[in-house]
């Protein structure tokens, strides 16, 4: 297998990719902060980094994948005080939420799920690292990082400290309305003296809480160690939140906190920032009621990861026409294999030589930095050329092997992205309409209960009929089976059916 090459931000270039322990990964995506349902750009992230997962693990490596729950923070105090319940209740139902969520949406749950509140004491134990070594102080309970005790600070994001200077809001949230306690406005709390009625925690600095940043530093050392292979996120966490978890992650321990860092690119709705002013903010589990999860990873696929990425519901209808042609495919497929021709068919070659160009052409595009679009090119390539050698032509006994190798690769490779494309046919079969029971029985002397032996049992006799010239037995049971949703088709191979009732 040829390298991997990923795109890294921290040196803002394509990278080959070496793991610190051959054949294994350990992998860090900043999960949720839970105060609220994720929208569709949380997801956008959330799945681009479960596809990569997915691949990492197809191409064989042993993937340790790690996700935090932030459980405890300003948002989370916030919203319990508007509502009246605490906040431990509020972080629990959006946490539930959270991952009905992304089973919905086909993402793989997380080796290790980490819930901040659950790993205080490695929290403290690291701000008082910070502290012993000079890189912390404390003020009357809280604590800050001070950001010129570590030189490299910037270097991810790719600015000069001193250029930060002069109110950059971004990093003085910590400590709103506390700025004169600091050393220097750049310092970013790394621990929150108590306030009454919030959550807190017993530390050597008093009753308090850790701050955001400091929580990820923490648990992604204590569950998969130091340097992590990758640390990934959306691209607005780069600065601040990526930019300290270096800062405090390496000036506690003196080693390298990441070898990769990976972040996806926003996405947009109609070209425009999604937010609640535009009434343009989309729920991920709203979009799901009306939008098969399907759809929704190949529209997202169809951009790479980096890449903005526009949301909107002409893109929405392409993706399902997409997914659309690969059932219908799958479909096709499925059918030829199960009536061949005897004598000569189409020859392996109509599928041995497209298959042989998906799999250099998937794991080409894949291992230069996930390229997700470019690997859909290279199965829809090969689906086009599959067709087209068909075109009418019969598949022969010799031809099956072939024939099903190049309809598995289809359904293998999108399964490394998450889409299960079993085709329409299987997916129609188990809700095939009892309807067609009772026809079977009152035209083809029907005796059985199961609805797809009905279905053979009509098209037995229509064919019977069709040979014997009894054209209003064959049209009855073609009226009656379009009736209830079913098309025929007839072929050299025999009559197909398709089921689109319930479509």
């Amino acid at each position: 297998m040829p390298m991997i090459r990923l795109y890294d931000t921290q040196s803002h270039a394509k990278r080959d990719f070496h793991p610190v322990e051959e054949g294994k990964i350990r992998m860090y995506v900043c999960g949720p902060t839970v105060y609220n349902y994720i929208h569709i750009g949380n997801a956008r992230t959330f799945i681009s980094f479960d596809v990569i997962r997915r691949y990492l693990m197809w191409r064989g490596f042993d993937v340790t994948f790690v996700q935090n729950v932030t459980d405890v923070d300003d948002k989370i105090i916030k919203k319990a005080n508007e509502e009246g319940r605490s906040a431990a209740e509020v972080a629990a139902e959006y946490t539930e939420a959270f991952i009905a969520d992304m089973h919905a949406a086909g993402v793989l749950d997380p080796d290790i799920r980490p819930r901040a509140t659950e790993e205080i004491d490695a929290m403290i134990d690291l701000v008082g690292r910070l502290v012993d070594a000079g890189h912390a102080y404390e003020v009357e309970g809280d604590v800050y990082f001070g950001v010129r005790s570590f030189p490299a600070y910037g270097a991810l994001s790719n600015r000069n400290v001193d250029d930060l200077e002069g109110g950059h809001r971004e990093l003085r949230a910590d400590g709103q309305g506390l700025e004169g306690r600091k050393r220097d406005e750049l310092d970013f709390a790394v621990w929150k003296a108590a306030k009454p009625g919030e959550p807190s925690w017993d530390s050597p600095w008093g009753k308090g809480r850790p701050g955001w940043h400091i929580e990820c530093s923490a648990m992604s050392r204590m569950y998969l160690g130091l340097p992590l292979d990758i640390h990934g996120g959306g691209s607005d966490l780069v600065f601040p939140h990526h930019e300290n978890e270096i800062a405090q992650s390496e000036a506690a321990y003196g080693e390298t906190f990441c070898n990769y860092w990976m972040h996806g690119g926003m996405l947009q709705i109609n070209q425009e920032k999604m937010s609640k002013s535009l009434g343009n903010f989309l729920l991920l589990r709203d979009v799901l009621k009306t939008t098969d999860a399907r759809v929704l990873r190949m529209l997202m696929l169809q951009t790479h990861y980096r890449s903005p990425l526009d949301f909107n519901d002409e893109r929405l209808d392409e993706a399902a026409s997409s997914l659309e042609r690969v059932e219908n495919f799958i479909d096709r497929m499925d059918w030829l294999v199960k009536h061949p021709v005897e004598g000569e068919g189409i020859g392996t070659q109509a599928f041995s030589v497209p298959l042989q160009a998906l799999r250099e052409g998937f794991v080409a595009a894949m291992d230069d930095d996930f390229n997700t679009a470019g690997a859909l090119g290279a199965l829809f390539s090969c689906i086009n050329d599959v067709n087209a050698a068909l075109g009418t032509a019969s598949l022969g006994r010799g031809d099956i092997e072939a024939a099903s190798d190049a309809r598995d690769a289809v359904v293998e490779l999108f399964g490394v992205f998450g889409i299960d494309v079993p085709g329409r046919a299987t997916d129609a079969q188990d809700a095939y309409p009892a309807e067609v029971v009772a026809l079977a029985r009152e035209i083809a002397s029907f005796e059985g209960d199961d609805a797809q032996a009905a279905v053979e049992a009509l098209l037995e006799t229509r064919a019977q009929a069709r040979a014997s010239k009894m054209w209003a037995v064959a049209d009855a049971v073609r009226d009656g089976m379009g009736a209830l949703g079913f098309v025929i088709e007839d072929t050299p191979q025999g009559a197909k059916v398709t089921y689109e009732g319930n479509r």
